[in-house]
C-alpha cells in the first residue's frame, strides 16, 4: 500500500471514521449544564450565563483545546427553560476543529412542592473541518541523514469542511437536595467524513446518568452577608461506542470558598486497569452570582506525567431575578443546584 493510502487511513482513523469518534468532556461537568443533560436548561429556575474552557495533555507538542459559552433562562408562565450555546473544540497537529451552535428547550412537570421532573431537547448546527500543514509523507524523509526534506511528490486533495445536524434528548429528577438524570446525544448518528461520496462511519449515541446530592451545612456569617455552607457529591457515568467513563466527586463550599477533588475512571473493567485522573478544584462564589472555578487533572493512566495533565477553567454568573413574585431572591434557587450556580 503507498503512503499516500496509509495516510488516508491514518486521517480518518484520527477524526473518528472507522472507530467512531468520542466526545471531549469537562471534569468540571457540574459547571457546563446545558453540555452535559439538555434537560438542566433553566433547572435553576433563574437566569444564568457561563463560560468553559480546558486545555487537554499541554505537555504534547500538539494538544487539545475546548471552548463552550452558554445561557439559558427559565419562563414560570411557560414552565419551561430556553438556552443556547456555542461549543468548539480544536486539535492542534491537523487543526481539526468541530464547531457547533446549539439551541435548547426543557418543559418542568411539577410533581409536588419540592420534586420535578424536567425533559429537554436540543438541536445543534455542527461546522468540522481540517487542515494538513503538518502532514510528513514518506519521500520526505531521508533516513541517512535523518532529515526530513521540505517537498513531496504526494499530493492530496484538502478536506473540505461539512455541515450536519445533530439531535440530543435528556430528562432530570429533582427534589430539594437532590438531582438524577440521563441523557442521549447524538440519536439521529450523523454521519462522519470528509469524504461525501465515502461511508467512512457515523457518530455513536453517548448516553450519560449523572447525579448529585447536596448537604446544607448551615448558615455563617461573612462580611455581613450570609452564606449557605454546603457539602456536595456528584457522579457521571457514560458511554459512546466502546468508550466507558465515570466521574465520582465532592465538593465543600464553605463561605465563598469552593473546594473540590474528583476520580476519573473504572478500576477492574473487563479485568483491564483503566485508570486516567485525579483532580483538583477551587474556586470561589461571590454575593454578586459569580462563581470561578479552576480545576488540574493529574493523569494516572499510563500516558502519565508526559501530557501534563489538563487545565479547566470555568465562569458562571446568576441573574437574581426568578419568580416575578419573588424577584431578586436566593431562596428561589434550588438546593441541589446551588453548588451549580
Amino acid at each position: 500500500m503507498r503512503i499516500k493510502n496509509l495516510l488516508f487511513c491514518f486521517i480518518i482513523f484520527l477524526s473518528g471514521g472507522l472507530v467512531h469518534s468520542q466526545d471531549f468532556h469537562y471534569s468540571q461537568f457540574y459547571a457546563a449544564p446545558l453540555y452535559l443533560n439538555p434537560a438542566l436548561t433553566g433547572s435553576t429556575e433563574l437566569s444564568r450565563v457561563g463560560l468553559n474552557y480546558r486545555k487537554q495533555w499541554p505537555g504534547l507538542t500538539h494538544d487539545f483545546n475546548s471552548y463552550s459559552a452558554y445561557f439559558d433562562h427559565y419562563s414560570f408562565d411557560l414552565r419551561s427553560g430556553f438556552g443556547v450555546a456555542v461549543n468548539s473544540f480544536q486539535e492542534t497537529n491537523f487543526k481539526i476543529v468541530t464547531s457547533d451552535v446549539s439551541f435548547f428547550y426543557s418543559y418542568n412537570l411539577k410533581l409536588s412542592e419540592t420534586m420535578n421532573f424536567r425533559m429537554g431537547t436540543q438541536a445543534a448546527f455542527v461546522r468540522r473541518s481540517a487542515a494538513l500543514d503538518n502532514i510528513i509523507f514518506g519521500d520526505q524523509i531521508d533516513l541517512f541523514s535523518r532529515s526530513i526534506n521540505a517537498t513531496s511528490i504526494d499530493q492530496i486533495p484538502e478536506f473540505e469542511p461539512y455541515n450536519y445536524l445533530d439531535i440530543s434528548f435528556g430528562g432530570l429528577f429533582t427534589s430539594e437536595y437532590l438531582w438524577l438524570g440521563s441523557s442521549f446525544h447524538h440519536v439521529n448518528e450523523p454521519g462522519l467524513t470528509f469524504f461525501p461520496d465515502n461511508d467512512f462511519g457515523f457518530l455513536p449515541i453517548k448516553w450519560s446518568v449523572h447525579g448529585g446530592y447536596n448537604f446544607p451545612l448551615g448558615a455563617n456569617s461573612y462580611f455581613g452577608s450570609k452564606f449557605d455552607n454546603s457539602a456536595s457529591i456528584m457522579a457521571n457515568y457514560k458511554q459512546q461506542g466502546p468508550f466507558k467513563q465515570i466521574d465520582v466527586g465532592t465538593q465543600l463550599l464553605y463561605q465563598s470558598l469552593i473546594t473540590g477533588l474528583s476520580y476519573r475512571g473504572i478500576p477492574g473493567l473487563r479485568g483491564m486497569p483503566n485508570q486516567d485522573s485525579i483532580i483538583l478544584m477551587i474556586g470561589v462564589k461571590l454575593e454578586t452570582g459569580m462563581v470561578i472555578g479552576y480545576s488540574y487533572d493529574f493523569m494516572i493512566s499510563n500516558i502519565g506525567v508526559q501530557t501534563k495533565g489538563a487545565h479547566e477553567i470555568s465562569l458562571r454568573y446568576q441573574f437574581f431575578m426568578g419568580d416575578p413574585r419573588d424577584r431578586n431572591q436566593r431562596s428561589r434557587i434550588l438546593k441541589c443546584f446551588d453548588f451549580m450556580m
